[in-house]
């Protein structure tokens, strides 16, 4: 009896030793699997957020400090500004009055120009010769020989005179005559300028040479022009407003105008320019009106070239401006780069106004602070198109 009492307490034993142990398992089992499923959220947890951090800056754009730097990248940081309204039309530089002469034959004969320099564009002294036109062999006889010979009879004549008059010889009045005679032919001789191979053509004034129309061998007659002699000091700046635009005329305070063979813009105001005036009405059949301001000369610009002209009107206070450079066109619309951080930047689409050649005033798009790309937008354009993300970038706002 005893010994059945053992077994049974035994057999209860084991049975309860394998229930704990077994308990025992499984709840490390639970325990390792909570444990994978925490570290399994957790991760998914990083990634997500790294996929929102790589999203949320997925349009910026990567541009090497070193390689910034090796292109001369510079920034302007946007700061409300003053700015003019504009007014865009065509214009045309002049000579200034009294800035230029015309040459021209004080005798018919044929030409002889006084050396190789006497070309367009050299310059000259004043009363240095130009050019000498001689008649020797026409059948009228060379006009400055003809002038010596008349000069030569009328002074002896008025030297003669001078003498008889002295002794009551002759009359007054046939002195007085003498007289004129005298001073007619010496103004004529001195005029024409006899030299042994004919009349001299002297610069009336200092200055540069251009236009010249004649060349050795042609004939000229009385008062042809010759060649335009210009000091180049003072210019002419001749804009041709559309009529659409005439009452905005009287606003206007200064001009920039940009010419075709530079491309560079020049400002009136740092050209000692002024405006002279405008037209009050157009020309008879004309569709334009003209506008006319004067600036110096500083050897830029050519007289006679045509230009863009930037007619600056009414100030716009706090107007958001950038330079034109800085702005790149695709399919109509406009854009620049935002520098974000030494090697960080953004494409910002934006709305452009007025330009005055040099800068142009933005509309919407740009706020006050943001550092806007001047120079260098190509290469910035390039990295954002290109398709490789240099390694080893890390970039955190």
């Amino acid at each position: 009896m005893k010994r059945n009492i053992l077994l049974t307490i035994t057999l209860f034993s084991y049975i309860l030793w394998g229930c704990s142990g077994s308990s025992s398992h499984g709840t490390g089992e639970e325990h390792q699997h909570s444990d994978h499923i925490e570290a399994h959220d957790h991760e998914h947890s990083e990634n997500e957020g790294h996929d929102h951090e790589h999203e949320g800056h997925g349009d910026e754009i990567i541009l090497k400090k070193a390689e910034a730097e090796a292109i001369g990248l510079t920034t302007k940081t946007v700061r409300p500004e003053k700015f003019h309204g504009v007014v865009v039309c065509s214009g045309t530089l002049l000579a200034a009055q009294g800035d230029e002469t015309t040459v021209v034959a004080p005798v018919a004969g044929v030409v002889s120009l006084a050396g190789k320099h006497i070309t367009d564009g050299s310059s000259v002294a004043k009363g240095s010769t130009l050019l000498k036109i001689s008649a020797e062999k026409m059948a009228a006889g060379d006009p400055a020989q003809r002038a010596y010979i008349e000069y030569e009879t009328a002074r002896k004549a008025y030297e003669r005179a001078n003498e008889l008059v002295k002794d009551q010889i002759i009359s007054q009045q046939e002195y007085e005559q003498a007289c004129k005679a005298y001073d007619t032919a010496r103004l004529a001789y001195e005029a024409i300028g006899n030299t042994e191979a004919g009349s001299a053509v002297k610069a009336p004034m200092g200055g540069y040479l251009k236009n010249i129309r004649v060349k050795d061998g042609d004939f000229v007659e009385i008062g042809q022009p010759l060649m335009t002699l210009s000091q180049n000091r003072r210019l002419q700046l001749r804009a041709e407003v559309p009529q659409r635009d005439y009452k905005i005329l009287p606003t206007v305070v200064s001009a920039n105008f940009k010419t075709p063979y530079d491309n560079c813009v020049y400002e009136l105001s740092r050209l000692n320019g002024k405006l002279l005036s405008y037209g009050k009405g157009a020309l008879a059949g004309g569709a334009y009106i003209s506008i006319v301001f004067e600036l110096d000369n500083r050897g830029d610009v050519i007289p006679g070239a045509y230009v863009e002209v930037f007619l600056l009107t009414s100030p716009i206070d706090n107007a958001i401006v950038v330079p034109v450079s800085a702005l790149t066109e695709e399919q109509g619309l406009y854009f620049v780069y935002l520098r974000l951080d030494e090697e960080g930047y953004k494409k910002q689409e934006v709305t452009v106004g007025d330009s005055d050649g040099e800068n142009v005033r933005i509309l919407s798009g740009l706020h006050e602070g943001d550092r806007v790309v001047t120079r260098g937008v190509y290469q910035v354009k390039l990295a954002a198109n290109s398709s490789v993300i240099p390694e080893g970038h890390s970039h955190n706002h």
